[in-house]
């Protein structure tokens, strides 16, 4: 608890910020008979001096240049009422509370006499502004993006939907950390028992920090076994408005650019921003090719060597003479050799990342290109192998949604494995162990296959948006999460 006594609280704050040259205070009186004692800090570089000195100290002096509020038994409210320019702040009694305050980058003021501490709203954290997204690049929309202040985060959430049931509920995460987190739903559409699910499972986090959206992610999940995403990510707040009003929720962290949205199915990771700014025809025929391209990534490299190695009776024959022709000079069998490209190429995407964007950009295209040149010309692998992998490769690229091209990287080997195993069937195996996989999960109770398994659960409407996108004024319903009650959004 804060005491009465202002020396103590002073002692108690110093004693916790010894050696902590950030830590910055001023002891001052206010009044000039019968003066009252004021005591303010707060955190250097995480608080906006300029605000503290604009709204709160200069007004703090100049009230106590002509008035004495120590001759009054309220002086605390006669300096709360009339000494602070500013009414976003907030009373506080609690030691503990008043600490994250400090850390949180708010200012805190002591007034001798009394056991209660004003806090004034002087957040300033250093941040890049409002940039370009990187990962969910589009051709046609917004290029706002998220950073990594979690109010500003949901500014720009609210900027797009103005409607007072957007609700914002605030808690923290991470016992160290003291992490900000904010779920954003609209009251009348989204599922009461997926709020209060979602609520659950972050009131379960016990854990020192929470440094990153990713964490969250992972500690709420339902299949934490599954390489597949349950949970969506985005930067894009067009996505996650959209999102919101579809039902679903976004949780916002934090320190991390990227935001949250639960539940998810699927299809949603192939749905981008873009394909409701699009003519219907374009957004359709854009959503066939990325289902395709999913499907390469996946299965072309096993395809590819059970129909090789066990099934060559399936190639026309000129082709195959070929590709003899071509494996001559190799001295691995199929398998190491789709298998070593690959991991080549799974290389040069690494270490593209990690480069600067100029010159990883160049790491990707010229390395790939003189590698597989040079192991072909080196006899280590085919040139129909280096196109199998390159495609498959290329292929994650038309995928909107990083974390599901992460699973698919990881399915692809399964399903390589099992046709260099047991030719054509152990690639149909492969396949359908995914499915069955996929069938299997779900996302906070929602079917991760709908609307292509339980379609029926909604009328069938959300397949008008799935593998196909329908026009604007045949998507009358809202999609499967939201409350059923409200499922209409057009009429």
């Amino acid at each position: 608890m804060i005491s009465k006594r202002l020396q103590e609280n002073i002692n108690t704050l110093e004693e916790i910020f010894t050696d902590c040259e950030d830590y910055i205070k001023r002891k001052f009186p206010v009044g000039q008979e019968n003066p009252v004692w004021v005591y303010m800090a707060y955190i250097d570089a995480l608080t906006d001096r300029t605000n503290v000195e604009l709204t709160v100290l200069a007004p703090l002096l100049r009230y106590g240049a002509t008035h004495s509020p120590g001759k009054y038994e309220n002086a605390y409210e006669l300096l709360r009422d009339f000494g602070i320019d500013t009414s976003d702040f907030n009373e506080v009694d609690d030691f503990d509370l008043l600490m994250y305050f400090i850390m949180a980058g708010e200012t805190i003021f002591f007034i001798d006499g009394f056991d209660k501490a004003i806090v004034v709203a002087s957040r300033g954290f250093p941040n890049r502004g409002i940039n370009a997204a990187d990962t969910e690049v589009v051709v046609h929309g917004s290029r706002e993006a998220f950073n990594e202040v979690m109010r500003f985060n949901t500014a720009l959430v609210r900027r797009r939907i103005r409607d007072p049931k957007l609700k914002v509920k605030q808690t923290r995460l991470g016992v160290r950390s003291e992490t900000d987190i904010a779920i954003m739903y609209l009251d009348d559409l989204v599922r009461p028992e997926i709020l209060k699910e979602v609520e659950r499972r972050l009131e379960e986090i016990d854990m020192d920090a929470i440094l990153d959206s990713g964490y969250v992610e992972q500690l709420i999940e339902d299949s934490w076994r599954s390489p597949f995403p349950q949970v969506q990510m985005t930067e894009r707040p067009d996505k996650a408005a959209s999102a919101i009003l579809e039902g679903r929720i976004v949780i916002i962290v934090d320190n991390s650019p990227f935001v949250l949205i639960v539940p998810v199915t699927l299809n949603s990771f192939f749905q981008a921003s873009e394909d409701y700014y699009d003519r219907w025809q374009i957004a359709s025929f854009v959503r066939v090719i990325r289902y395709i391209a999913a499907f390469f990534a996946v299965a072309l490299p096993g395809f590819y060597l059970s129909a090789a190695v066990y099934h060559p009776s399936m190639i026309p024959m000129l082709l195959t003479l070929r590709m003899a022709e071509a494996r001559q000079p190799v001295p691995f069998p199929a398998l190491l050799e789709i298998f070593f490209m690959d991991i080549a190429f799974e290389l040069l995407r690494e270490a593209g990342i990690r480069l600067p964007r100029a010159a990883g950009g160049a790491l990707g295209i010229v390395g790939g290109l003189i590698i597989g040149q040079a192991a072909v010309e080196a006899g280590l692998v085919s040139p129909i192998v280096v196109i199998v992998v390159a495609l498959a490769n290329v292929s994650n690229f038309a995928i909107p949604h990083v974390s599901l091209v992460s699973g698919f990287r990881l399915a692809k080997y399964l399903v390589l494995f099992l046709a260099g195993a047991f030719g054509l069937i152990g690639f149909w195996a492969g396949l359908i162990i995914i499915l069955a996989h996929m069938a299997g999960l779900k996302s906070f109770g929602i079917p991760y296959l709908f609307p292509y398994t339980s379609a029926e659960m909604n009328n069938y409407s959300d397949t008008k948006d799935s593998i196909f996108r329908m026009p604007l004024f045949k998507l009358k319903n809202r999609p499967f999460y939201a409350n059923p009650k409200n499922l209409k959004r057009m009429k």
